[in-house]
């Protein structure tokens, strides 16, 4: 069998590329040698699972420890009904996992379990089995989100809880180290003691470690991960170029790393050349984000399920607000959790730049079924703003401001102002789709910039979007876009303001503005709307 780039389930390195994360392990492993019990909670499609297979393996080969590796996914929901049925069952994917390594121990585990009738039995068995085991038992449980809503798994964790703590006093035997893994922080779940007492909760958790070991893949792991693919293939690649991409544009999120990497080994190379071109990064994007998957699918359905959810995001990659990053708030919370935003030096940000096209292409999608019936679908788009197969900027954004002069109206005006920047992404995508690409990037501050990086045909044009606050601010956004012009070394930048003002006759107007940025002369084309 071929080695691949996988995107589905756990990553196994005799069968597919994959980044060295041992340092991640080493940082586990720490945690399990000082018994610490822990959740490893992170996103849908980050690695968990596979993280738990190499640390299972690990821990394996080690005859200091037995690691038991088990999962309630798919076992049905029966087992969740009788404290008796749950203990039973419980005992059993054990005694699976370990006839795989110790056939003592699971035919010790088989002889008993259907003496153990309650979590009082299934106590003073455990205490016996780490006796029995005499070694550093280290208890794994994979995809506990599917239990973590249901009270009797709650009043499991409380039983280990309770026997940590009293191992700790030298009073008990129990698991030398306890590893959840899932989506939610389960220590942030609450246990009702008894159930005539409905307002008194305790944590059945709050003895977990703090997780904070970094799951993402840096650039130095994305490049063990092409290194794996160059030596088995053959294949050549600017390692370090495709890497800092990768990078770029995932923030290192496991899945959009493979994912990527997939798309360009088996959709996009050229199979006789056996050389990964520069320009095939920017096709994969496109390619990705193209795609339906159950990640995307995942990450649209959390945003439009909840509006507190929708709202803040939309603040973010939308109006460029900088808001502080304070775990504790619900929202803000759920949104790390859901793998939305991340924690940028204390301000929240959306995670990757995948993420941040995407959400903006189903919220543009949203303004197009708005207005289904407007004058923008009219036009040829190809016909008209393409000559001699480059992209004619000046062009669209003129029929843009023939298109919202046209749409223009008061009653509109407060829907322009919310989403007029949407309304030109909406307007601009037929027109570069399957050619071009239109990277966007949010500015905060007073001025609230939206950059927009489009490519097409290897040209890229550098367009500015923001609203109009006032001559001194206009001024200093004339200068900025110098500046980003000369980042990118062009000679030439676009700027299209929204301006609402209604005792000037702004719309409609353009202008052609030269500017000097460090000695250098840089052209700006304005279109006002």
């Amino acid at each position: 069998m071929e080695k691949r780039f996988n995107i589905t389930g756990t990553c196994i390195p005799a069968k597919h590329y994959m980044v060295n994360i041992s340092s991640k392990i080493e940082s586990i492993t720490k945690l399990i040698e000082n018994e610490e019990y822990f959740i490893i909670n992170r996103p849908r499609q980050y690695g968990k699972t596979t993280t738990l297979f190499i640390l299972y393996t690990r821990l394996k080969n080690d005859n200091n420890y037995l690691p038991i590796k088990i999962s309630f996914e798919g076992i049905g929901d029966e087992i969740f009904e009788k404290e008796e049925l749950f203990s039973q069952g419980f005992l059993d994917l054990i005694s699976t996992n370990l006839s795989f390594i110790s056939e003592e121990l699971s035919d010790f585990i088989d002889k008993q379990k259907d003496e153990i009738k309650s979590l009082k039995d299934l106590s003073k068995f455990i205490t016996k089995f780490i006796i029995k085991a005499n070694k550093k038992v280290v208890l794994m449980i994979d995809e506990v989100d599917k239990s973590s809503n249901n009270q009797l798994f709650l009043s499991f964790l409380d039983m280990l809880r309770n026997k940590y703590l009293l191992r700790n006093e030298g009073s008990d035997y129990t698991f030398h180290s306890v590893v959840l893994v899932g989506i939610y922080d389960v220590k942030s779940l609450k246990l009702k003691i008894r159930p005539d007492e409905e307002h008194k909760y305790n944590s059945p958790w709050n003895i977990a470690a703090d997780f904070n070991i970094d799951m993402s893949f840096s650039k130095e792991e994305i490049a063990t991960m092409l290194t794996d693919y160059v030596n088995t293939t053959g294949v050549k690649l600017d390692k370090e170029y495709f890497s800092d991409k990768l990078y770029f544009y995932t923030s290192g999120y496991p899945f959009l790393v493979s994912k990527l990497c997939k798309i360009i080994d088996e959709t996009i190379m050229n199979k006789e050349s056996l050389e990964w071109d520069n320009e095939y990064i920017e096709l994969a994007v496109k390619e990705l984000l193209k795609d339906s998957n159950t990640n995307f699918d995942s990450l649209i359905k959390n945003i439009e399920n909840n509006n507190e959810v929708y709202d803040f995001v939309k603040e973010i990659v939308l109006d460029g607000k900088n808001i502080t990053y304070i775990k504790t708030d619900y929202v803000i919370n759920l949104c790390t959790i859901y793998g939305i935003i991340r924690d940028e030096n204390g301000v929240c940000k959306l995670h990757n730049r995948i993420y941040e096209q995407l959400i903006y292409n189903h919220m543009m999608i949203k303004v197009i079924r708005k207005d289904k019936d407007s004058s923008m679908f009219e036009y040829n788009y190809k016909a008209h703003f393409i000559e001699d197969g480059m992209l004619n900027v000046k062009k669209v954004l003129l029929k843009f401001q023939e298109f919202m002069k046209h749409e223009y109206s008061q009653k509109r005006e407060a829907f322009l102002e919310e989403d007029g920047r949407l309304l030109f992404l909406a307007f601009l995508s037929p027109i570069i789709n399957g050619t071009g690409f239109a990277f966007k990037e949010v500015k905060g501050g007073e001025e609230k910039r939206f950059d927009i990086v489009i490519t097409y045909e290897k040209k890229m044009f550098i367009l500015e979007l923001k609203k109009w606050y006032g001559e001194e601010y206009h001024k200093m956004g004339q200068i900025q876009l110098g500046k980003y012009l000369e980042q990118y070394g062009l000679e030439e930048g676009y700027l299209l303001i929204f301006d609402s003002r209604k005792s000037t006759n702004a719309s409609g107007k353009t202008e052609e503005i030269s500017i000097n940025i460090g000695n250098k002369e840089k052209r700006i084309f304005e279109v006002y709307c």
